[in-house]
């Protein structure tokens, strides 16, 4: 099996754990009372699965001196991460999974879209261009669809 191949398994994969994991902390949530507690908690778990996954691995530690060299920006995707799980543990009794996810991958591709353009973040430059739009605009009408019927 080629590694574009399993590149493309891992993401579908990804792509299948968004409803799950939103589905499985909802449920925590009405369990905590609180979003923001099944966060924590759901964060705690993963954050336990990754120390124990690097230990396990023996993943070198970076040099902490070597931090200050880097963008300030970095230390800011756990925040984000935070937030959309948070968002997801709400959204989900509120919207179902499809119209949930159909509307944070609305929201990924305009993102996606701008972020190729301008290259920040470390991306590669993909000017937008008229298919990338329209494909993004048949997502939208796509979400409309799920949203109406």
């Amino acid at each position: 099996m080629s590694s574009t191949t399993l590149f493309i398994l891992m993401a579908i994969l990804a792509g299948v754990s968004v409803p799950t994991q939103a589905g499985i902390n909802a449920q925590l949530g009405l369990w905590t009372k609180s979003p923001v507690l099944a966060s924590t908690i759901s964060f705690a778990v993963g954050t336990l699965t990754l120390v124990i996954y690097s230990l396990a691995t023996r993943i070198p530690l970076p040099m902490l001196a070597l931090a200050g060299s880097h963008p300030w920006w970095i230390w800011f995707g756990g925040m984000l991460g935070a937030f959309f799980v948070t968002a997801t543990i709400i959204l989900v009794p509120k919207l179902g999974a499809t119209a949930m996810v159909a509307l944070i991958l609305s929201g990924q591709m305009f993102a996606s879209l701008l972020l190729d353009h301008f290259g920040v973040l470390g991306y590669p430059i993909h000017p937008i261009s008229l298919g990338r739009i329209a494909g993004v605009l048949m997502l939208c009408g796509g979400v409309w669809l799920i949203k109406v019927y």
